[in-house]
């Protein structure tokens, strides 16, 4: 028999996942969460909403990317855009690098204090381990993709050009609105386990 993770608690599985959807998608602190729930006759506090978030958000997040890989896996991937965006954790300039696909659905998200090679490396071998290798990369000019692409043996399957990679530019707007939302992060594992979540919650652009 398949143990499941909701066992322990009396709270319905259908409202845990709608509690920690509404947190990660929207642009919503614990307390509005908590409002929104109660107004729907759901009587919980803002703590039980941090303890779901913080024990099922990741959990819920590897279903939907499983599902999507097996999806992606099966059609032509013709095209990814990557980019990194720029991130302060208490003073220290971090980077989120970002997968996109071109519907603009966030594959993959890895945070970093580097944008040398060996994090492009790292970063560009985990969605192609996961969904398998695009016909065209599109990048910025970091000299870092090139040398990490050089590596891998996919160096003709770059594109760089100012305006190509308008689509992970844009699909980066509803993370950096729920990051204003969130007051920031303080630290680069909150912001590594936000950023994985959000991306598999939130729709294309």
């Amino acid at each position: 028999m398949t143990k499941t993770p909701f066992r322990y608690f009396k709270t319905s599985p259908e409202i845990i996942r709608l509690a920690v959807m509404m947190y990660v998608r929207f642009p919503l602190s614990l307390r509005n969460v908590e409002d929104l729930l109660h107004e729907r006759g759901i009587e919980v506090s803002h703590e039980t909403v941090r303890y779901w978030w913080n024990r099922f958000g990741p959990l819920f997040a590897g279903e939907i990317r499983k599902r999507r890989a097996q999806q992606l896996r099966q059609i032509v991937q013709w095209r990814w855009h990557l980019d990194e965006v720029y991130m302060k954790i208490n003073g220290v300039t971090h980077y989120l690098w970002r997968a996109v696909d071109h519907e603009g659905e966030v594959l993959e998200s890895y945070v970093r204090k580097t944008r040398d090679k060996s994090a492009a490396l790292r970063f560009l071998r985990q969605p192609m381990k996961r969904y398998g290798a695009p016909r065209t990369i599109v990048t910025d000019q970091l000299r870092s993709y090139g040398a990490a692409m050089k590596e891998i043996g996919n160096i003709d399957r770059q594109e760089v050009g100012r305006h190509l990679n308008n689509r992970a530019e844009n699909s980066r707007l509803p993370f950096r609105r729920r990051e204003r939302a969130m007051l920031r992060f303080r630290r680069m594992w909150n912001l590594q386990k936000f950023a994985s979540t959000h991306a598999s919650f939130d729709p294309a652009p």
